[in-house]
């Protein structure tokens, strides 16, 4: 999980060591994918653009609830899976 340490990570900008494509759903596959859609790598880069300390989400899932675009236009996501299984593979986990 991306968790720990993201106080220190929001301080310096992070770039990823690497990246690769997800090959199976799962709840991180589910919120890198909003985050995809919203503009942003992931749940880092949004904290660093943004300068947030947390990202809004649903309590039952625990996925992104909404974003906020690079535009400042706003994303509502439900609570349920958004990301089809056709669109897994179009989504990059970065690793740090």
């Amino acid at each position: 999980k991306m968790s720990e340490g993201s106080e220190v990570m929001t301080k310096a900008d992070i770039k990823p060591k690497s990246v690769h494509r997800a090959k199976t759903w799962s709840d991180d596959v589910e919120n890198l994918y909003r985050f995809q859609q919203a503009g942003y790598r992931d749940e880092v880069e949004y904290k660093q653009v943004k300068q947030v300390d947390e990202v809004e989400c649903w309590p039952e899932t625990g996925f992104v609830k909404k974003l906020q675009r690079r535009d400042n236009t706003f994303y509502y996501y439900n609570r349920q899976r958004e990301c089809e299984d056709k669109d897994v593979r179009k989504v990059k986990v970065y690793v740090y």
